[in-house]
C-alpha cells in the first residue's frame, strides 16, 4: 500500500493588490515569490498534483478587494495558469464559508501545500484550519509572504512578521520547507516532516545557553 501523499496545491490570494495595490507584499520580496508561486503551480501541474486557487472578495464598494476591481483580481502568474478549483472567500480562512474541506474529502486530499498571501493572516488561518482538520500541512516560505504593521500594540517589520510565523507553524501545524525542496519531495512522492513544540523550544534554549 502506497503511502505517498496524496497533495493539492492551494495557491492563496495571489491578487494584484499585493503587488501592485494598497497592500504590497515586501518580505520576500513579491517578485521573488511570485515566481516560486509560478514554479509551484508547474510543478504541481507536471505530476498530477490538483490546484486550487483562492481569491479574496470584498463588496463593490469596498477599499480592497473589491469586486470587479483590478486589485481584486488574480495576477496574471495565477490568472494564466490552469487550476482545478476555484475558490471565493470573504474570511482569512480558505475554508471558512467555503467548499473546501468537501472538495478535499471527494478527491481524498490528506497533505494540503500552502503558496500564497499572506503569511500571517490568511495563510496562517488557513493553515490552523487545516491542522485541526487532522490534515498534514505544507507552507512554502519562499512562495508567500507578509507586509510590515504598526498599530497600538507595536511595530513588526515584514521579515520579522514572516519569520516568526513560519517558525511558529513549523513548530506544531506545518511543514515549512523552500519551493525547491518542495519539489523535489512532490517528484520522488515522499512526505515532509514538520517540527515539534518541545524540539523547537529545546533548541532554541540550547541556544541561548551556548
Amino acid at each position: 500500500m502506497s503511502t505517498s501523499p496524496r497533495r493539492a496545491l492551494l495557491v492563496i490570494d495571489v491578487q494584484n493588490e499585493y503587488v501592485t495595490g494598497e497592500l504590497p507584499i515586501e518580505y520576500p520580496p513579491v517578485q521573488d515569490s511570485l515566481a516560486n508561486i509560478a514554479r509551484a503551480i508547474d510543478a504541481a501541474h507536471a505530476h498530477s498534483v490538483p490546484v486550487i486557487v483562492v481569491q479574496h472578495i470584498e463588496s463593490p464598494d469596498a477599499s480592497m478587494f473589491a469586486r470587479g476591481s483590478h486589485g481584486a483580481a488574480l495576477h496574471p502568474v495565477v490568472a494564466s495558469r490552469a487550476y482545478d478549483h476555484l475558490i471565493e472567500k470573504t474570511l482569512p480562512s480558505s475554508f471558512a464559508g467555503t467548499d473546501l474541506a468537501d472538495w478535499l474529502a471527494e478527491h481524498e486530499i490528506d497533505t494540503l501545500s500552502v503558496v500564497g498571501y499572506m503569511t500571517h493572516n490568511c495563510n496562517v488561518s488557513t493553515v490552523l484550519h487545516a491542522s485541526h482538520a487532522g490534515m498534514t500541512v505544507e507552507h512554502l516560505s519562499d512562495a508567500t509572504g507578509a507586509l510590515p504593521y504598526e498599530n497600538d500594540a507595536g511595530y513588526a517589520s515584514a521579515e520579522e512578521i514572516h519569520r516568526a510565523f513560519t517558525v511558529v507553524m513549523h513548530s506544531r501545524f506545518a511543514a515549512v520547507i523552500g519551493t525547491d525542496a518542495w519539489i523535489a519531495a512532490v517528484e520522488a512522492g515522499h512526505a515532509i516532516e514538520r517540527g515539534s513544540i518541545g524540539a523547537s523550544n529545546k533548541k532554541a534554549r540550547a541556544r541561548v545557553a551556548a
